[in-house]
C-alpha cells in the first residue's frame, strides 16, 4: 500500500520550474489608464498574469471584466496591503498620492508590504529574476518654468502640496529601489486626455481661459500611449531614469480649449486676464493656469521606442470630427 504522505509546513509542495510559471503583472490604482493596460495586454494573458487592485465595487468589476484577477486594496491602510507581498516582481504604481499633507502615505505603506521581508525572501524573489516598477508621477513636479523648454535633468521645483507629495513618492520609490535592487521607472506625465477624458463639461459650463497674452503652455498625452509607455518602461528604461511621457502638442492652455470646442462644436470659452479669472475657477485649475512649461520627449521616444498612436490631441480630434 503506498505511503502518501500530506504535505506539512516544512514540506511545501513542488515548485514547477521556472519556465513553466507565468510571469504576473502588478497594477496599483487600476484606473482608467490601469484597464488601457490590462486591455493593452489581454492578448498576452496565456503568458502573463495579470493582477490589479482597486477600492471600489465598480472598479473591481471592470478589472474583472478585462480578465485579471481584482484585488480590493485601500493603500490607505497598511494592514490592507499585506496581500501583495510577494506576488510580483512586476508592477505599475498608477495610485496618486493622497488628497493632503506634504509626503505620500500610500507610497510608503506600498514599499513597506512589497519590500522582503527577510534575506531568504529577497534570495526567492531574486531567483525569479530580476524586479521592475514604473511609477507615473507628474510633470507639475517642475513648478512654473514660464514656457521654457525642460528635460528631465530639470531639478524638480514644487510649488503647490499637491506637487510636493508626488516628489515626495518619487524619493521613496528612489531610496527603496537602490536599496532592494529594484529597476525603477519613474514617467512624468502632463495633462492625459482621451475620447471620454476631454474637458467637454467645462466647455458646456462656459468657465473662461486665460486672455491669450497671459496664457501658458500646456502638455499632453493620450491615456493609451500612457498606458503602454507603462509596459514598455519596465523593460527599456535604464534603472533609475526619469522619462517626460508626453506627445509633440505645442499649444498653450486657452487655444487646446479652443480646438476641443470648435471639434466637438462647443462654444470657445471666454479669455479673461487673471485678475478677473482666479474669482470663477477652482484652485486646482487655477494652479494649471499658473504653470507654463514645453516639455521634451526626446528620451521617451529614444529610450522606450514608443510610437505614439496619438501624436497630438488632434489626431484624437480629427475622428470626433
Amino acid at each position: 500500500m503506498l505511503n502518501r504522505r500530506r504535505p506539512t509546513a516544512d514540506r511545501p509542495r513542488a515548485v514547477p520550474p521556472r519556465r513553466l510559471r507565468r510571469p504576473t503583472l502588478l497594477v496599483v490604482g487600476c484606473g482608467d489608464v490601469g484597464l488601457r493596460l490590462l486591455a493593452l495586454l489581454a492578448p498576452r494573458r496565456e503568458h502573463l498574469r495579470l493582477i490589479a487592485t482597486a477600492r471600489r465595487e465598480e472598479q473591481l468589476a471592470e478589472i474583472r471584466k478585462a480578465g485579471a484577477l481584482p484585488l480590493r486594496i485601500d493603500l490607505d491602510s497598511s494592514r490592507s496591503l499585506r496581500r501583495l507581498a510577494g506576488l510580483s516582481r512586476w508592477l505599475v504604481h498608477l495610485a496618486p498620492p493622497a488628497p493632503e499633507g506634504e509626503t505620500d502615505p500610500r507610497t510608503r505603506h506600498l514599499i513597506a508590504a512589497c519590500a522582503p521581508a527577510s534575506a531568504a525572501h529577497a534570495n526567492a524573489l531574486a531567483a525569479s529574476g530580476p524586479a521592475r516598477w514604473a511609477y507615473v508621477s507628474t510633470s507639475g513636479v517642475y513648478g512654473d518654468c514660464r514656457g521654457a523648454w525642460v528635460d528631465e535633468s530639470r531639478p524638480a521645483r514644487p510649488v503647490n502640496a499637491r506637487a510636493r507629495r508626488r516628489v515626495a513618492a518619487e524619493d521613496m520609490l528612489r531610496d527603496f529601489a537602490g536599496r532592494g535592487g529594484v529597476g525603477l521607472a519613474i514617467l512624468r506625465a502632463p495633462g492625459i486626455y482621451a475620447q471620454n477624458r476631454l474637458p467637454t463639461d467645462r466647455l458646456r459650463k462656459g468657465l473662461p481661459a486665460l486672455a491669450r497674452d497671459e496664457d501658458g503652455y500646456t502638455n499632453h498625452i493620450h491615456a493609451d500611449d500612457l498606458a503602454f509607455a507603462c509596459w514598455l518602461a519596465l523593460f527599456r528604461c535604464r534603472a533609475g531614469r526619469v522619462l517626460h511621457v508626453t506627445d509633440d502638442t505645442r499649444m498653450r492652455m486657452g487655444d487646446y480649449f479652443d480646438t476641443v470646442a470648435d471639434a466637438c462644436a462647443l462654444p470657445r470659452p471666454p479669455r479673461l486676464p487673471m485678475t478677473e479669472l482666479v474669482h470663477q475657477v477652482s484652485p486646482m485649475m487655477l494652479s494649471f493656469m499658473n504653470e507654463s512649461r514645453r516639455l521634451h520627449n526626446d528620451r521617451m521616444k529614444r529610450e522606450l521606442r514608443l510610437r505614439l498612436r496619438y501624436p497630438d490631441v488632434h489626431a484624437l480630434l480629427r475622428l470626433l470630427q
